[in-house]
């Protein structure tokens, strides 16, 4: 079986986490990881080498909004969206077209002006997307877009629907909730002919479902990056 491996909320004070995880996953076989970077935070020098190194040693470098905040929060689409999953992570449901898609070109350009290669895939904070039209999509320098139901190929407009499985529970409401979700999620990969998404937060080995993350990871899964996955 194959799944899709990211480490999610790359940021300065989060690489120390991130890359334990990354030792924990390469040492269960896992080597090919996609790391989700959140560009508009206090990079240092010493930082960018590390996502350098890493994208040297074959991890693919993904963006994953700005901030990776929302300011503020518009509507009640957004409103619900952030008391039962996203908190204050959801920084498109705040912004109308225009305003993502000006966020989503800032992040691809980031990486270049830090020496980095640009990125293929684009992930937005909580998979929440946002209203952005196609149109705009299409204009911008991504191959691929991951949302909750799957990924979006930009060259050819389809939705692979992927299943999707996480482990950010922090309270037991969310424990319950991610391990009913995971199971069913898993069993739909074991079924199908599809990958299983595995996203993992810096803070998932300290949290609730440390174990049942423990245990998936332990498998024997034939792990793929985004850039390496084809709909």
């Amino acid at each position: 079986m194959k799944a899709l491996l990211s480490i999610h909320d790359v940021m300065p004070h989060t690489l120390p986490r991130v890359a334990s995880i990354i030792d924990t996953l390469r040492a269960q076989g896992h080597a090919n990881l996609t790391l989700l970077v959140v560009p508009g935070k206090d990079w240092q020098p010493s930082d960018i080498a590390t996502l350098a190194r890493w994208q040297q040693e074959g991890l693919e470098l993904a963006a994953h909004g700005w901030h990776h905040h929302a300011w503020r929060i518009k509507g009640l689409r957004h409103r619900l969206h952030a008391a039962l999953l996203s908190r204050r992570a959801g920084e498109h449901l705040a912004l109308d077209g225009d305003a993502i898609a000006r966020l989503m070109q800032a992040a691809a350009d980031w990486f270049p002006q830090h020496g980095l290669a640009s990125p293929s895939t684009y992930v937005p904070p909580a998979w929440a997307l946002g209203a952005i039209p196609r149109s705009h999509l299409m204009t911008l320098p991504y191959q691929r877009i991951e949302v909750t139901r799957g990924i979006i190929d930009l060259q050819s407009g389809q939705l692979d629907k992927l299943p999707l499985v996480g482990f950010e529970a922090d309270t037991r409401w969310r424990e319950q909730a991610l391990r009913t979700w995971n199971r069913l999620q898993i069993r739909q990969a074991r079924r199908g002919e599809h990958p299983l998404r595995l996203g993992i937060h810096p803070y998932d080995p300290e949290l609730r479902l440390a174990q049942d993350l423990q245990r998936l990871v332990a498998e024997p899964w034939q792990a793929l990056r985004y850039d390496q996955h084809r709909g």
